[in-house]
């Protein structure tokens, strides 16, 4: 049985692939859709907010967190590919700019490279998943970082897929134009929201 949040996902992909060039013939107004496009991420952003409340429950719960004898988060390399992932959302932004102004050689250019950020900072994670010294099942602490992590992570990762999906289809003439480009900015919206929701991660995890 597929999950809600599965179901969800490839909702948004499928909407966001097939309906630039095509939402004026059936009457959809662009307007709308970025309207429940925003409500659809306002509903992830709970899913979020759930996890988060628990994680500090958790730990306002706890003797002490992390726990004793657990090794200390490294804190360098995080912080760096923070960076890389925040400064991904301006260069995303700098996309939609050319778009609008109609130059999509541009577009592709910053495009490609905001997923090529991306993919660093899923690199990065992926290498300090592998250089934990703690697991899964190593307690609370463990499991919840692990849950926080890998649930934004899959987001990043869908994020990456929708991204591409634009990209590739920005060959298309007059695909994307820049009166008509809702699959550009549903994608950079989406973008945005998994930068900020890992801004408040990232102050959870590695600086409270």
């Amino acid at each position: 049985m597929q999950s809600p949040i599965s179901s969800n996902d490839a909702a948004m992909s499928q909407a966001i692939g097939h309906s630039d060039g095509h939402g004026h013939g059936h009457g959809e107004h662009p307007d709308l859709r970025m309207l429940g496009f925003t409500l659809f991420l306002i509903s992830e952003g709970m899913l979020f907010v759930g996890l988060f409340v628990a994680y500090l429950t958790y730990r306002a719960a706890a003797p002490a967190w992390p726990p004793a004898g657990t090794p200390e988060l490294e804190k360098i390399l995080p912080a760096i590919f923070t960076v890389i992932l925040v400064a991904s959302s301006g260069v995303i932004m700098l996309a939609e700019r050319a778009l609008k102004h109609g130059d999509m050689g541009q577009f592709r250019l910053f495009w490609l490279l905001t997923t090529a950020m991306g993919t660093v900072f899923v690199a990065g994670q992926a290498y300090e998943w592998m250089h934990l010294e703690f697991g899964l099942k190593d307690g609370l602490f463990g499991g919840t970082f692990y849950v926080l992590t890998g649930f934004h992570g899959m987001h990043v990762i869908i994020g990456l897929l929708l991204q591409a999906v634009v990209f590739f289809r920005s060959f298309k003439t007059n695909h994307y134009t820049p009166a008509s480009h809702f699959g550009v900015g549903a994608s950079s919206l989406y973008w945005h929201f998994v930068d900020v929701v890992w801004i408040f991660l990232f102050a959870l995890l590695y600086i409270i």
